[in-house]
């Protein structure tokens, strides 16, 4: 496996020379930021993110992510341009030597999050879910203000929105995801690049709103609405494992082949539908980590990972769930856990 670490760009807090201490750090995960959602990037700023990367010593292999926007998730009249235009950003990434594209068909919101700052005993302050108090603030009735989304749309724009995944569904959200992977599959291996969906976070449905990426039979569905090795996911434990139902050890088991990005990190589940993020390690919260880890090392693994949310720590005080110092605990952990997980077996 290859230990990479997201970076945000020449305005994160979290700078490559910090980055490049940490042991047995290989990689950026990145992104051309100032493109709006269904834009093309431009050779010049993906060539400007891979040269900082390798002015530090760093590989920019991985891209998270290419946004896919409302209308191809929606099937309106502009997803043809857009999902044109996504596979001409997958030709000049792999051009430049990306191998992975991490992306999500998450409808209106990404990730979600009740609070920011929640406090720990150890003084720490970590991001926490809390199901009652998302569900409190709805949408279509008032202001909404929950951190994860996106605040650029007005009142009645996400109305309008919403309004539209309500009359799409769910097996229309399906139909529009198998669309846009039977076109963008054929791109990406051309480019060499291996797609990986990222879960829905959390990976249930909110304010009505279908989401799909949540389980067992929903990955099996996706991976083989188009079987090919670069249909694949992103194993993002913090996410799928919000689900109890989901046994993160034997996802990684059943779906180690197509795992080709994994976001290892542990969460606290505190209740139904609630929990907070916590330290990496398993005693920190509610996940086998090693377990997890020797799954995917016992299938032949060789994707890339990265340490994910973290928690404030020591004082620091920057971009929420991605600070450096516990982020790099997490990667330093994660590196001992693959290095006993291939001794162990041999790999």
């Amino acid at each position: 496996m290859k230990l990479t670490m997201r970076w945000y760009g020449e305005d994160d807090p979290v700078t490559l020379d910090r980055i490049r201490q940490i042991p047995t750090m290989t990689g950026i995960v990145s992104a051309v930021y100032d493109v709006k959602p269904g834009g093309v990037w431009s050779e010049e700023s993906i060539a400007k993110i891979k040269k900082s990367a390798a002015d530090h010593g760093l590989e920019f292999e991985v891209v998270e992510s290419v946004p896919v926007p409302e209308d191809i998730k929606l099937g309106n009249s502009n997803a043809r341009e857009f999902t044109e235009n996504y596979c001409e950003n997958l030709k000049r990434l792999g051009k430049a030597g990306v191998k992975c594209v991490c992306y999500n068909f998450m409808p209106v919101f990404d990730w979600l999050r009740s609070e920011l700052k929640k406090i720990q005993p150890d003084g720490a302050n970590a991001l926490a879910y809390d199901q009652k108090t998302v569900e409190a603030m709805d949408p279509l009735k008032g202001d909404l203000a929950l951190p994860g989304w996106d605040a650029s749309y007005t009142k009645e724009q996400l109305k309008d929105l919403i309004g539209q995944y309500h009359k799409l569904g769910e097996e229309g959200l399906w139909e529009n995801l198998a669309t846009f992977l039977k076109k963008v599959i054929p791109a990406a291996r051309e480019a060499g690049i291996k797609m990986a969906i990222h879960p829905d976070d959390p990976p249930w449905g909110l304010f009505g709103l279908p989401r799909i990426v949540t389980n067992t039979p929903n990955l099996e569905r996706l991976l083989s609405t188009v079987d090919d090795v670069h249909n694949g996911l992103t194993f993002c434990t913090g996410s799928l494992g919000a689900d109890v139902n989901n046994d993160l050890v034997k996802m990684a088991d059943h779906f180690a082949e197509r795992i080709h990005f994994a976001h290892l990190r542990n969460i606290l589940i505190t209740g139904d539908r609630r929990f907070e993020e916590v330290g990496h390690p398993s005693k920190s919260g509610s996940f086998d980590m090693y377990g997890i880890v020797r799954a995917l090392v016992k299938k032949g693994f060789d994707g890339y990972v990265r340490p994910d949310h973290g928690r404030m720590i020591w004082g620091e005080d920057g971009r929420k769930g991605y600070g450096l110092y516990d982020r790099a605990l997490g990667a330093a952990y994660l590196a001992g856990l693959f290095e006993a997980a291939e001794k162990e077996l041999g790999k």
